[in-house]
């Protein structure tokens, strides 16, 4: 009965959905402002109706309901509260449905927060958002349905998939899904200003601050997933260019590219086309990157199992691309730049450099990443192609881009001396230069590592500096106002140009993240060595004793194979590790679980590849260095701060905009 409440909710949204498309296009087409109002109404009760839907499913997650196959997949009688709420995205119509829960509430939220103050583009976006939902209520009502009942009601469960048991599962899907879901609603306020023709300075205002709030999830949903990938699929790395970690990090990219682009666009009237077909090509991506997670179509350790929605995935991309590209084609001549490039050593350039970059590197790895299904219909064979490609292609890519972060807020708009330039790099090259030399003596003569130290520190510096500057300059006495006091000067620093400086604080966690990888991916070191208990193993500065293994029954129909490792490093005990393998006796599926020893200057990893489970005195264990590599978790960490700080609303800027939909007319019949 409960489920029957979701499948009857998650049915009237979908009803819902094309009711609001069809009445918002009459509404604006006729001048009907009741119509676009009663689509409004229509799109804000959806969600409700999905959350209501969600809460069944997960009523029947909870309490065991196998008459639903969705839960007969997923969960099992022994499987943890938790891990049966997280069970809602953990299979392919459970996370649909998440997916347009989710959707559903930025739809609504969108409706209730910018209804007002855009009432003049809510028509279109209606339409553009009710489209969309509409697509994946489809989907949810009748392909993957989460409510389809067996013919007959087994008595247990599969269980969930030992991958999806960590405990990151909780935020690492959530985080992506409201990324990528979150798209949508700069796309539509986009679409909205190319149908309306009103294509001035709001449309952009609009969509910035919805992109980052989408960009914030999306950043944090890879940067969780990087370490989700570090503790459990045990190689020891976070990221591996697998096909579904690029079908997320395009759309990001895309979106990194929009933010930067959107800014040429507010000061200097440049690049209309270009942003805002950024923005479109940003939710383009989503939507491929959803189609290739839940279509199988490129294998991969993350994909769900191969599905019959490929074909209207495909459907619904080449309509959208039709559609947005052919808008941008008719809104061609409002969409011309205001103002020229003047000058190749100029921000505008720089910030046109950093495009091209971004894009390089993801077209880069959408290449790469739809490489084996080109190869598959060309030669009859699918390819994979490797890490080394897109350390190769993207890797110097990147290094510019890090540069760059460095330069671009030196420069000036329209065109920069390349005097006073030169003098505000000297010396930050010059520190920069130092510090690659104190590691080459004490460290590494690797040339790449030294010219990524040399980029990085460079960078660094460059951007600290920024916030001394300003923090010394709000410290002076200006007139009658007296100086601010160091800590206060800082902080209003930051509260006056959140913008800015929380952009410099996402250039910050980059970097510091760029020493992570530099470190982890240049000079990390393994060895798999078969130990019998009693014997140690070395690799660098640290020695393993092994001391055996023992077993142990857990919940959920779990048995744990726990080895226990002595970790020296020169001699001196510093840590005991406890790596072990999960054996789910139901379905005999196995999952490795690393353990490591973590300081700021590397990691110690260890994992069990095999063991010997008469005896429980013998084992097979792979080593891992990772230099650095917690400096990618660090800078993670300020990268999302930064973006907190620039997504918090500007009162200058909500001020700007009030004050430029107060002398919009308002709607009338015919407009």
């Amino acid at each position: 009965m409960i489920a029957d409440l979701g499948r009857f909710a998650v049915f009237i949204s979908a009803l819902l959905a094309i009711y609001a498309a069809i009445t918002a296009f009459l509404g604006a087409r006729r001048g009907n402002q009741a119509w676009v109002d009663s689509a409004r109404n229509a799109l804000i009760a959806i969600f409700p109706l999905m959350l209501l839907s969600g809460l069944t499913m997960v009523y029947s997650l909870l309490n065991n309901d196998f008459s639903l196959e969705y839960v007969w997949r997923v969960t099992s009688r022994e499987t943890p509260t938790y891990l049966k709420i997280t069970a809602l995205w953990g299979g392919q119509a459970g996370s649909l449905l998440f997916w347009n829960i989710l959707l559903a509430a930025f739809t609504a939220f969108s409706m209730r927060r910018d209804w007002s103050k855009y009432r003049h583009f809510m028509p279109y976006v209606i339409m553009v958002t009710a489209f969309t939902q509409m697509f994946f209520l489809a989907l949810t009502v009748g392909i993957e349905n989460p409510f389809a009942r067996l013919a007959f009601v087994p008595a247990e469960g599969n269980g969930l998939n030992p991958l999806l048991r960590h405990p990151g599962m909780i935020i690492h899907p959530p985080m992506l899904y409201l990324g990528f879901v979150g798209f949508t609603i700069p796309y539509a306020f986009a679409m909205a200003a190319l149908i309306s023709g009103e294509l001035d300075d709001t449309w952009f205002r609009i969509t910035r601050r919805w992109t980052l709030i989408a960009w914030l999830f999306l950043s944090m949903g890879l940067i969780l997933g990087g370490r989700w990938a570090y503790d459990v699929l045990g190689w020891g790395g976070y990221w591996a260019w697998d096909p579904v970690e690029n079908a997320s990090f395009m759309p990001w990219l895309a979106g990194t590219a929009f933010l930067h682009s959107v800014m040429i666009q507010e000061k200097q009237k440049m690049f209309k086309g270009w942003t805002i077909s950024l923005i479109v090509v940003t939710y383009i991506l989503m939507i491929y990157g959803t189609f290739i997670v839940r279509t199988g179509i490129i294998s991969s350790v993350h994909s769900f199992a191969q599905s019959t929605i490929g074909n209207y995935f495909f459907a619904f991309i080449v309509v959208m691309i039709l559609f947005s590209f052919f808008m941008v084609y008719i809104r061609r001549d409002k969409l011309a730049s205001e103002n020229k490039l003047q000058s190749f050593f100029s921000r505008e350039s720089a910030f046109l450099l950093n495009n091209f970059l971004i894009l390089g590197i993801c077209f880069a790895t959408f290449w790469g990443t739809n490489y084996p299904i080109i190869s598959e219909l060309l030669f009859g064979e699918q390819v994979t192609v490797g890490e080394i490609f897109y350390e190769k292609v993207n890797g110097p890519m990147f290094a510019v881009l890090l540069l760059l972060m460095g330069v671009a807020p030196l420069t000036m708009w329209t065109r920069t001396s390349l005097q006073r330039l030169e003098l505000q790099l000297r010396y930050p090259a010059l520190a920069a230069t130092v510090i690659v030399i104190l590691i080459a003596v004490f460290g590494t003569t690797h040339w790449v590592a030294l010219l990524g130290f040399w980029i990085v520190s460079f960078s660094l510096i460059l951007t600290v500096l920024e916030f001394i500057k300003g923090t010394r300059a709000r410290m002076k006495p200006r007139g009658s106002r007296p100086g601010e006091p160091i800590h206060t000067a800082f902080f209003n620093l930051m509260a006056r140009n959140r913008r800015r400086y929380g952009g410099y604080w996402i250039h910050i966690g980059v970097l510091l993240m760029g020493i992570g990888v530099i470190g982890s991916e240049l000079f990390q070191d393994q060895r798999q060595i078969f130990l019998t208990s009693g014997q140690q193993a070395s690799l660098g500065e640290y020695t393993v004793v092994f001391n055996g293994t023992q077993a142990f029954e857990a919940p959920d129909d779990l048995i744990i194979i726990e080895a226990d490792v002595t970790v020296l490093k020169n001699g001196e005990v510093v840590k005991t590790l406890n790596p072990r393998n999960e054996v789910y006796q139901r379905t005999g599926q196995t999952m490795t679980i690393a353990d490591e020893r973590s300081t700021l200057l590397e990691d110690f990893y260890v994992r069990m590849i095999d063991w010997e489970g008469i005896t429980a005195t013998a084992a097979t264990l792979r080593l891992y260095l990772n230099p650095l590599i917690n400096w990618v978790w660090i800078g993670g960490f300020v990268f999302v701060i930064g973006t907190m700080i620039a997504v918090w609303p500007d009162p200058a800027e909500e001020r700007l905009v009030a004050v430029a939909e107060a002398n919009r007319p308002v709607l009338a019949p015919g407009d």
